[in-house]
Formats: C-alpha cells, structure tokens, sequence
C-alpha cells in the first residue's frame, strides 16, 4: 500500500469497494503526494485489479510490489504546460485502448497548486502557471479523454476547494481557479446526465499535504480545527462518487463556513477574509 495505513470508517469497505469494481482504471494527476497518493492508495486497496495510471513529474513511492505493481503506471508530465498535456493525453488515451481492458474509468483531475500573497506576488509567471495546472490543464485533459470514458462509461471526480465557494484576497488566483473547478464541474454533469458518465466536484477544506509549504507558508498556513488528513480527503470524495453525488465538502465545519460563507453578500466576505487570511497566513497587520 501506499504510505501509512488507510482506515476506512466512514463507509463499509464492501459498499465503496463494490463502486470501485465498476470500474477498471483510474487515472490520477499528481498521484506521487498528498491527496492524489491517498486517492491511488485507497483505490488500490478496495479494488486491487484496478489499473492505474499516474500523471505528475514525480513518481509515487509506494510499498506496492509483484504482480500489483505491474497495475500502476507512471506517466512522467508537466501539467502546467498544455503541450505536455496534450501529449500525456494521447499516451494515456493510447494506453486505455491497449492495456486498460474495456470497463468503466474513473478520472481524477487532483493536480494543482496555490501561493499567498498581493497579487501579483510571488511572481506573475508563478500566478500563471497555477491557472494552466489548476484550470487549463484540468479541462484538456478531461476533453481529451472524455470519448473513451462516453464510450465506457466512467466518472469524472475534480478537487476544488472551500475557497471555491468566495472570494479570497491573498489567494486571489488560487480561490478563483477553485471557484472555475467546481462551476465548471456542476455545469459538466449536468452535460453529461444520461450518458453513463458523471462528474463530482470534491471540495476539501485545509488538508494535510505539501501544499502549504509549496505556498510558502508552511504549518502556519493550516487551521488546526478545520484541517483534515489527505486519506480522510480522498475517502470522503470516493464515497460521494459511490453515491452519484455531484458536489462534496469535506467535513461538517467546513460545510458550515462554506455554506454561511455563500450566502452572505461577496464584497464583505471577501473584506473578512482578507482581514483573517492576510493576518492568520501572511502575518500582516495591515491586511
């Protein structure tokens, strides 16, 4: 397996691992950490037949070894850039023809990033790149391989964010290409309805991973009382894709500030959090 030990608690393994074997591939972007690692384990685990494939520049570390690690593939890329995606996608789409049998697949567009500070700190070209991973390559790659799944059948599973239900100064790119993930992921489903394939858009709240350190903000980033672990993250997403759910958030507090926070008009949640994520993330006292 992959990491440490998965515990599922929130759903019997047999309901979720019968979903699973439905399917007979998932392919993940940015499977080598955090919540995408989680999401490979996890699958892994309850369907242990299922190929996967892995689209990231890094490799998973993982204890999976014999016959099982023949089922996982790594498909070295660079997300960010969309000649990268284009030719990962026609690898993988080449792939499933060849390979991945003739059963359902599951796609995780997990991949992306974020940063905190003014605009258009830390560098413009850092704010970018996070819209080409983050949004640009989250639709090409599901465009490019959207045939197969019509003609399969499958799901499409995005993470998104909490961020993506307001306005967030400080993280103003990053919340809004959250915000593009799930609108853009609702709207998909409902294009998708009656063709055997379904989109769910997986709205974690701060979660246990690299992220904050690559956003230059390290633990100082996490709100321990909201903050959840990756495995919690990925399984609470499967469970929502079992029971054909188009929109999850993740834990019962971050339902409830994403749900007051969407109700209240935006130029004052948007003054709000810019005052506490300007103080409690970036330590400035003029936010």
């Amino acid at each position: 397996m992959l990491g440490a030990e998965i515990r599922l608690t929130l759903m019997p393994v047999t309901s979720l691992g019968d979903t699973l074997r439905t399917f007979s591939v998932a392919v993940v972007t940015g499977g080598s950490s955090g919540i995408g690692k989680s999401f490979i384990g996890l699958v892994q685990k309850l369907n242990p037949e299922l190929v996967i494939c892995n689209l990231s520049r890094r490799s998973p570390v993982t204890n999976i070894s014999g016959r099982d690690a023949e089922k996982l593939n790594h498909f070295p890329c660079d997300l960010s850039r969309p000649d990268e995606v284009a030719r990962v996608g026609a690898e993988v789409s080449a792939f499933l023809r060849r390979r991945a049998g003739t059963g359902r697949i599951l796609l995780i567009n997990n991949s992306g990033f974020g940063s905190f500070g003014r605009f258009p700190e830390p560098a413009l070209e850092q704010e970018l790149a996070m819209i080409d991973l983050n949004v640009r390559a989250l639709v090409q790659l599901t465009g490019l391989l959207l045939p197969q799944l019509r003609e399969r059948g499958g799901a499409v599973l995005n993470v998104a964010s909490t961020v993506a239900f307001m306005p967030m100064p400080y993280a103003a790119t990053y919340a809004a290409t959250k915000a593009f993930v799930l609108h853009w992921t609702l709207a998909l489903n409902e294009e998708l309805r009656g063709s055997g394939v379904h989109a769910l858009a997986v709205c974690p709240g701060t979660t246990r991973t690299e992220f904050f350190d690559r956003a230059g903000v390290g633990e100082k980033g996490m709100v321990p009382a909201l903050t959840m672990t990756s495995d919690e993250v990925a399984e609470l997403g499967l469970r929502a894709l079992a029971a054909g759910r188009s929109q999850i958030v993740t834990g019962w507090k971050n339902k409830l500030y994403t749900a007051i926070g969407s109700k209240l008009p935006k130029p004052w949640v948007a003054r709000v959090t810019g005052k506490v994520l300007g103080r409690l993330r970036l330590g400035r006292s003029d936010a």
